[in-house]
């Protein structure tokens, strides 16, 4: 009990203090530049030399770019109108279009200030240039972002948060029934009597964990009601598609408890060591803070953690609509996480009969 007591808190401590963060950097930036002159690539420029943003496309229509946002590749969508430098130049006014990824809402704010801060920056510039061109004394231009917020156009934190907080119920009480379950029997002593039984190693284990996939179904359909009732969060997607994903994660977490029960004596250790990958699974899952924003090591990090995968599937369904082509690589990875957890806990099960 004391490494357990001891050690994994500070481990926690450690890895989590470090990885945990509500800076929003390492923005996903993409453009539409439809005029094409000096100064609608000044513009970009402000944007790549920005340490916010991370320019990492440019697309020639908006039908690309709409659908690398909704596959989840980008967060920023900048468009550029086509006569961009002559209305700034004749006009003194132009307008840019700029399309914000706004599922959480609180980073998406902060992305438009950021975005109004580089133009603002350039505008002045701009103002000075067009001056020095025309020999004339410098006039004061308008350059207008007009944002569009997109699955989430109020900005309503809770819209984020709700899909984070049913993964979060889902994980926590299937986790720890399964794990403690089985543990219960070793203290009992009623475990012994059944290894001894003519029941199938295969046949005891689908018997234990059945009813808390059943109980996992249970609790994600309670939050959900609960979620559109009492939230009004929207479900954009497919319902069943949902289910479909959560019962293949839902074998990823039963794995995972009865593999912990087979390796401790009490419920208190069981507890222990399910709370501890529980608690880094989270936070480091992009529930609460982006992962774009962690170290590149905890990100390297993320691709080993189940509950990242689930966090990002509800909202991506309930929010987007995204369908089952667009989760298909977050659905095979679950499934291939499934397949490990439920081997290494049927290898390490020992059954004497």
């Amino acid at each position: 009990m004391l490494p357990i007591i001891f050690v994994l808190p500070l481990l926690q401590l450690v890895i989590l203090s470090n990885a945990a963060t509500f800076e929003v950097k390492n923005i996903k930036f993409s453009y539409l530049d439809n005029d094409r002159t000096s100064f609608s690539r000044a513009l970009i420029d402000k944007f790549e030399a920005s340490e916010y943003f991370n320019v990492l496309a440019h697309f020639n229509s908006e039908k690309e770019a709409s659908a690398a946002m909704l596959k989840g590749n980008i967060d920023v969508i900048l468009e550029i109108p086509q006569y961009f430098e002559r209305d700034l130049l004749k006009e003194k006014k132009t307008n840019l279009s700029v399309t914000i990824n706004a599922i959480d809402g609180a980073a998406a704010g902060v992305e438009n200030v950021y975005i109004n801060q580089i133009v603002q920056s350039f505008n002045k510039n701009a103002t000075s240039e067009l001056a020095m061109i025309n020999g004339v004394t410098a006039i004061p231009k308008t350059i207008d972002s007009i944002p569009s917020f997109w699955y989430n156009e109020t900005l309503n934190y809770k819209t984020y948060m709700v899909p984070g907080i049913l993964v979060l119920l889902v994980t926590m009480i299937t986790l720890f029934l399964s794990g403690m379950n089985i543990v219960r029997e070793k203290e009992i002593g009623t475990l012994e009597q059944i290894n001894v039984t003519p029941i199938k190693k295969y046949q005891f284990i689908i018997g234990k964990l059945f009813p808390f996939w059943i109980i996992g179904f249970g609790l994600l359909t309670i939050g959900l009601i609960l979620g559109k009732v009492i939230f009004d969060v929207p479900m954009v997607g497919s319902i069943l598609l949902i289910y479909f994903y959560t019962g293949i994660f839902l074998l990823v977490i039963l794995g995972m408890g009865f593999f912990i029960s087979n390796f401790t004596e009490t419920q208190q250790q069981a507890m222990f060591i399910a709370w501890f990958f529980v608690v880094i699974f989270i936070l480091m899952s992009g529930l609460f803070t982006p992962i774009e924003s962690m170290p590149m090591w905890a990100q390297q990090l993320t691709e080993l953690n189940p509950i990242k995968y689930f966090v990002e599937v509800m909202r991506m369904v309930m929010l987007k609509g995204s369908s089952l082509s667009d989760i298909l690589p977050q659905l095979l990875k679950t499934l291939a996480y499934a397949i490990v957890m439920n081997g290494l806990a049927v290898w390490s099960y020992r059954k004497t009969s």
